[in-house]
């Protein structure tokens, strides 16, 4: 193909899969973008970002800056949510090359007469877009570079700064190139700053035996908010199947009076808009919603596209299931797992526009007639990814604020994939990584790679599906560093509870799970317990609302130890208005000692100045004035989260 343009633009980033998928920010938030931009010869060389919301008409620009190898960079900011557009244009400027030629030959001591005349014809072209003020002094610089009178005013002139802000405000971008444009996704801020808690709708009663109710759970709001959490998340809240339905410790008949999975959705009383008669009525339900907000809290509903046996989809939209030649459904399974109370939706059928379409729908009742503005999806990684990419794009199309959390503890690409498809979080691996080096190599890989831009982890210490082994019979303080380190490491954390509080963790021998684990019968809690655990998971997620550093994850620095069971990590914001230093211990028996290296360089302090560091949940403070600094942990407070004050 025929070309005269002479620019070349390569590694534009940041961008996904080639621009096939949008990168993520919130409100707020800058773009960092970078590009090689390079030509033949040794001419000046220029670069903007053009960048508009999906809303705006006009294109802003913002120029790149060079840098060495041919690089340049820029950053614009997003202040809407939606959707931007952002594209690289680059061109050689032959005015501004021009004057840097000029300038050599007068630095060289040579006669630039003729030079001088070239740059009239640079000079021309931009009478008819400057300024009035602007255009009287070019037309100045017009007459003295046509004149052999003042030849040194003139050498001074062409060679100004005055002039070169002129060249580049006014740039002619001759045979200019330009990328194809790229997205941006930006969320309000609780797509990336959230703190969640989860527990069961129906134990939440006060009265032992007693099916809790949406009244039940509307009293323990207050609770949920002085504990410092701004989602509650409930699993299914619709009514539960009641054909092969489990037991408890899921046994694969049910008593009699056993309440089955909530995951198990659908029976004679409705399916996914309908709510379980037990705890209550879509009006209760919406009461409680409302009174949530006023706590601060949003509460987050579980979309789970799976039916029991009698879920009224079932006998309406028999081609939504894939049916056996024996004229059953195979339920769901994950070996050794199985879900004889589950169906799989048939993502195949040949009816899938229409089952799309319902599901769309179902999601758009709960937004629409409920207030939700959360959904916590379980098992996304067993449908269709393209699906998920439409449903949540039709969702937000009409509800830009809806949030959508992957439930996918799957592969790695798998869980990428979720994101990529528009998942605003995803559950991590945090869970199982345990050790110094897994932790930091974890979350190098979250902050220092691709996924930075479009996966935003979610640590959970626990599940209801997961108890991990460090957690079975574990001490107060290993319960202790599990929260504190999830929630100072990523901006969004989650615990189920009140199991994980209470340090409730029998379990299953030799399995990660709960032993009369609440997916299968009613537990009853003393919501009016408190302990060291509940009062510390406040005051973290108080310092975490308190300090932008830990309203993100992506600005971390692992900071050197000499103790493998001593990690210490700096965070700060995107200003560097907030700067936190987190010190834990990974030992929850012994005291530990340790050596923590301060990252100077990022501190921007030199060696030997002093800092100030102020424990925020002691109150303690220390000057620190040397590179490396003496801690001691104990298992009775494992951490220290300071506030540094330069």
């Amino acid at each position: 193909m025929l070309n005269q343009r002479r620019v070349i633009i390569e590694n534009v980033l940041p961008q996904i899969d080639h621009g096939a998928f949008f990168i993520k920010r919130i409100v707020g938030q800058q773009v960092d973008v970078t590009a090689d931009v390079l030509s033949d010869g040794h001419d000046v060389m220029e670069a903007v970002v053009q960048f508009k919301h999906e809303k705006e008409k006009k294109w802003s620009e913002i120029r790149m800056n060079a840098l060495p190898n041919d690089a340049f960079e820029a950053r614009f900011k997003v202040e809407q949510q939606g959707y931007y557009s952002y594209f690289v244009e680059a061109w050689i400027d032959y005015a501004l090359n021009w004057q840097y030629g000029i300038g050599k030959k007068i630095k060289d001591g040579q006669q630039v007469t003729s030079e001088l005349l070239e740059g009239v014809e640079y000079i021309k072209p931009l009478l008819k877009k400057v300024k009035a003020s602007e255009k009287k002094y070019l037309n100045q610089l017009i007459d003295l570079f046509s004149s052999a009178k003042h030849y040194e005013a003139a050498v001074v002139a062409a060679v100004s700064e005055e002039l070169k802000a002129i060249f580049k405000q006014y740039p002619s971008k001759f045979l200019a190139n330009q990328t194809a444009e790229l997205k941006v996704y930006v969320d309000r801020q609780k797509a990336l700053f959230s703190t969640w808690y989860e527990f069961f709708p129906r134990s939440a009663s006060s009265e032992e035996g007693k099916h809790g109710t949406f009244k039940d759970c509307e009293k323990l709001l207050a609770r949920v908010a002085k504990m410092g959490f701004d989602t509650l998340y409930f699993p299914p809240v619709h009514p539960i199947g009641e054909v092969n339905r489990k037991g408890k410790n899921n046994a694969t008949d049910a008593a009699p009076g056993d309440v089955g999975s909530p995951w198990g959705i659908g029976s004679q009383y409705g399916g996914h808009r309908s709510t379980h008669p037990e705890l209550g009525t879509i009006a209760d339900f919406k009461s409680m919603v409302a009174t949530a907000k006023e706590l601060g809290i949003e509460i987050a509903m579980d979309f789970a596209l799976q039916a029991a046996p009698d879920h009224p989809y079932v006998k309406e939209f028999p081609q939504w299931f894939k049916w056996r030649p024996d004229g059953t459904v195979q339920y769901a399974e994950n070996p050794p797992k199985k879900y004889q109370d589950i169906l799989p939706i048939y993502f195949e059928s040949d009816d899938w526009k229409n089952l799309w379409k319902e599901l769309l729908n179902c999601a758009l009742f709960w937004v629409e007639e409920c207030g939700i503005r959360v959904f916590r999806v379980d098992n996304p990684h067993t449908k269709p990814f393209y699906f998920w990419g439409w449903l949540i794009a039709e969702v937000k199309k009409k509800h830009p604020d809806v949030l959508f959390l992957a439930e996918a503890f799957t592969r790695p690409k798998i869980m990428h994939e979720l994101a990529k498809q528009g998942f605003t979080q995803s559950y991590s691996y945090y869970t199982w990584r345990n050790t110094k080096a897994e932790l930091q190599e974890y979350l190098t890989e979250l902050t220092r790679t691709s996924q930075k831009e479009f996966f935003r982890p979610n640590f959970w210490p626990n599940t209801p599906d997961i108890n991990p082994f460090p957690l079975q019979g574990a001490n107060e303080s290993t319960h202790l560093q599990k929260y504190f380190l999830a929630a100072t490491l990523s901006s969004s954390v989650g615990i189920y509870g009140p199991i994980f509080e209470y340090m409730v963790s029998d379990a299953i021998p030799g399995k990660e799970e709960y032993m009369d684990s609440e997916k299968y019968q009613i537990r009853h809690w003393d919501w009016n317990k408190e302990n060291k655990l509940t009062m510390l998971i406040s005051k973290i997620n108080q310092i975490r609302k308190d300090h932008l550093s830990l309203q993100q994850t992506n600005n971390i620095e692992f900071c050197d130890t000499d103790n493998d069971q001593i990690i210490a990590y700096y965070k700060y914001d995107d200003a560097k208005t907030d700067e936190t230093l987190m010190i834990a211990s990974l030992d929850a028996y012994y005291a530990k000692q340790a050596w923590v290296k301060l990252p100077l360089a990022s501190l921007g302090i030199g060696a030997g100045q002093a800092i100030n560091v102020i424990d925020l949940v002691t109150g303690n403070s220390y000057i620190w004035d040397k590179e490396w600094n003496y801690v001691e942990l104990h298992p009775t407070l494992p951490f220290h989260l300071f506030k540094i004050v330069k």
